[in-house]
């Protein structure tokens, strides 16, 4: 299992457990988990209703996509360790990962 921890907008932290090998990105989870992310665009790297932070974890889930940018830039509380979690492919390497909801600001 991959085991991340899942920070809400009040503060509150929650564990989620994935099971390895899944195919889906952190916005899917965190949708089937009932966390409160609305992802508007569906996936798609438009509205930023997904977007999150890492807390802990690794480098490589600290350096957004080009196409991430150009939205994480409209963002007034965007911070350099912003993400879209629809852009975030679910694997073995995140298991300890740290994210914070922040989309719907």
């Amino acid at each position: 299992m991959i085991n991340l921890t899942i920070i809400d907008r009040d503060g509150g932290r929650m564990p989620v457990e994935i099971p390895e090998g899944i195919n889906l990105s952190l916005m899917e989870v965190l949708k089937a988990s009932e966390y409160d992310i609305l992802a508007t665009c569906g996936g798609m790297a438009l509205c930023a209703t997904c977007h999150v932070q890492v807390i802990e974890g690794s480098e490589q889930y600290f350096t957004p996509t080009d196409a991430e940018l150009d939205v994480l830039d409209t963002l007034p509380y965007a911070e350099t360790t912003s993400r879209l979690a629809c852009q975030i492919r679910i694997s073995e390497d995140m298991d300890g990962m740290v994210f914070k909801l922040m989309g719907g600001e």
